[in-house]
């Protein structure tokens, strides 16, 4: 029953590791992986050299940080809300379409995004009937960098609080009547049973993601961005897309990606002993 998995993952998860030598050749197409020539850390070295690198590494922490913390914070907060609902069609119905968004591609989310934060969109037109100034929201770098985090906040949040409603079912109801019968109201039962119980989830949760801390999303970013906010939103993906990628240049990209990963795994493997020593999770 697993033969057919362990296939498919060799193939497409395994085998094209093999590619990773382009990092270390000057690759050309015609001559391929076996005949292109060995040049060793020189694309390494490029990348740090690079005037603009250091700014589209500190972009990418900057956005994926952001990302990290508050989509934690939001759908930890929202599933405790959520929890206090008693009645269970209207629980169903918001947790449904909160997290609807999540299968939307930002192909489709940065088109509507877009037309909402445009000059004469929905929002900055709102802005302008109570008296404000409209918003160069994605012309200006600052707001370019809150407009990703709360939108890609606002189509995850949801998604990602079943993990923390999964936690909570997982919780004894015999706790919160216990709780009652000593005199303990909502906010009480809230803070010293439902919150605790989330706890090590969160601790997993958010010691895992920062295995991603690289990942600054390039869909959304692409979708989105444009030469007035390079300074502060082009991360590492788009940058190598742009200056790598669409130039031939298979090499340097491949060489940012090796580097992202080995960045990643590092962090994996100490976020996975951090879950484990502070959450008690382990996978083997």
């Amino acid at each position: 029953m697993l033969l057919p998995a362990a296939i498919i993952t060799l193939i497409f998860a395994y085998v094209p590791m093999g590619g990773l030598i382009m990092a270390f050749q000057d690759f050309k197409p015609y001559d391929g992986m076996l005949g292109s020539k060995f040049i060793g850390l020189e694309h390494f070295r490029f990348m740090f050299e690079y005037p603009d690198s250091k700014q589209v590494i500190w972009n990418t922490l900057i956005i994926s940080s952001l990302k990290i913390v508050f989509g934690l914070i939001v759908p930890f907060a929202f599933a405790i809300l959520l929890n206090e609902v008693r009645k269970m069609f209207f629980k169903r119905v918001v947790q449904t379409l909160v997290y609807l968004p999540h299968f939307i591609s930002w192909v489709i989310l940065g088109a509507i995004l877009t037309d909402m934060l445009g000059s004469k969109g929905i929002v900055n037109s709102a802005l302008n009937a109570i008296g404000l100034d409209s918003v160069f929201w994605l012309g200006n770098g600052d707001w370019f960098r809150f407009t990703v985090v709360v939108s890609d906040i606002w189509q995850n949040f949801g998604f990602n609080t079943i993990v923390f409603l999964a936690a909570l079912a997982g919780v004894n109801p015999s706790l919160y009547e216990a709780a009652e019968v000593d005199g303990a109201n909502r906010w009480k039962q809230t803070t010293h049973i439902t919150v605790p119980a989330m706890i090590p989830i969160a601790v997993v949760v958010g010691t895992l993601s920062l295995g991603n801390i690289l990942n600054g999303g390039f869909d959304q970013i692409f979708n989105l961005y444009n030469s007035l906010v390079y300074d502060k939103g082009d991360i590492i993906d788009t940058f190598v897309y742009r200056t790598a990628i669409l130039n031939g240049q298979y090499s340097f990209g491949t060489a940012v990606g090796l580097f992202k990963s080995l960045i990643g795994l590092i962090l994996i493997v100490f976020s996975y002993r951090m879950a484990y020593k502070y959450a008690g999770y382990r996978i083997f």
